[in-house]
């Protein structure tokens, strides 16, 4: 499939930065308002994952969406809530779950989530499933957790039910290695500190609980997010170290076998992405690959402005899953 056309996405003046376009929506975007109710799954390696359910404001559905977070988010992120708002409005039930350690409550095990983690997003599809209620999945994923969805599509697709019918993703840093040596630039540092606030707290959390497997000394020192890989993540998930995580996780070479209409969405403005995460090749090649590369929208940022609080990535996932249904799948 070839390359998306340029959309026609033009933010308000302020949010055509790409700084103003990431760091907004998180600090100053109003909450949007839904209904969650909270679900916990046990998984068979004695852990949990929690997620919300967002019913259909239309009647009764057999479609559901999946929606993935990203890096230090959880399931009431405000864009997440957004996405919910937005497809329950248009007749879906939507799941919005949580990594593990993302939750209100510590998850059980040392380890946590990672960038490569698949098994748990299949456990999620799976529960779903087993309710009886849905034909049609759509899986959602912003930053990493789009990641994670594209390396699932393609890594084994084999395992993937038939229900899971299509796929639309955002600010996806599909290169890790390069993604993360474009947050390790002194201009990038502010992102950095951001995402490790949340990061040393939970490894200090962890280490309280499991002394002898984890040391939360060695934080000191960390000024990369490869050192705290190195560190953490690696050894905690069975990887020799940051490089193999990295090369083991990426999504970028799984995206040649995805086998259902799949959306990749990465702003050209996009601070933490790094060329290799523009993977126009592929999109050329693979018919399924639907690569679209608006000019503006930072990381996860989109802002649309107006009154109703509704972000342009929200609008798009709507299109995308509306145009790419099991009656439907040539118009993108």
């Amino acid at each position: 499939m070839p390359i998306l056309p340029l959309p026609d996405y033009c933010p308000p003046l302020p949010f055509c930065s790409a700084t103003i376009a990431t760091v907004y929506p998180p600090i100053f975007r109003m909450t949007p308002l839904t209904a969650p109710n909270r679900e916990r799954i046990e998984l068979p390696d004695t852990d949990f994952l929690d997620f919300d359910w967002h019913r259909s404001r239309t009647g009764e559905t057999r479609k559901l969406v999946i929606v993935s977070h990203g890096l230090e988010g959880h399931a009431r992120k405000k864009y997440v809530l957004g996405m919910a708002r937005m497809l329950t409005g248009l007749g879906h039930d939507v799941a919005c779950w949580c990594q593990r350690g993302c939750s209100d409550e510590p998850n059980r095990l040392p380890r946590s989530y990672h960038s490569g983690e698949t098994d748990d997003l299949h456990a999620v599809i799976m529960h779903c499933l087993s309710t009886g209620r849905y034909d049609e999945i759509s899986l959602i994923g912003f930053s990493m957790g789009g990641n994670q969805i594209l390396k699932y599509l393609g890594e084994n697709p084999d395992r993937i039910p038939p229900q899971v019918v299509n796929a639309a993703t955002f600010s996806v840093p599909c290169d890790l290695d390069a993604t993360e040596r474009m947050i390790a630039l002194p201009s990038r540092h502010i992102y950095f500190e951001y995402f490790m606030r949340g990061l040393r707290r939970t490894i200090r959390e962890k280490s309280d609980r499991f002394p002898n497997v984890i040391d939360s000394t060695r934080l000191r020192g960390i000024k990369t997010l490869r050192d705290f890989d190195d560190r953490f993540t690696a050894p905690s998930n069975g990887f020799t170290d940051a490089a193999d995580y990295y090369a083991q996780s990426s999504s970028l070479q799984f995206l040649q076998h995805i086998r259902i209409p799949t959306l990749l969405v990465n702003a050209l403005n996009d601070p933490f992405l790094a060329p290799s995460c523009y993977p126009t090749q592929d999109a050329e090649t693979n018919p399924n690959l639907f690569l679209e590369m608006p000019k503006y929208g930072g990381h996860v940022g989109f802002v649309l402005g107006g009154k109703e609080n509704i972000y342009w990535s929200e609008h798009r996932a709507a299109q995308f899953l509306t145009q790419t249904n099991t009656k439907q799948t040539a118009a993108v």
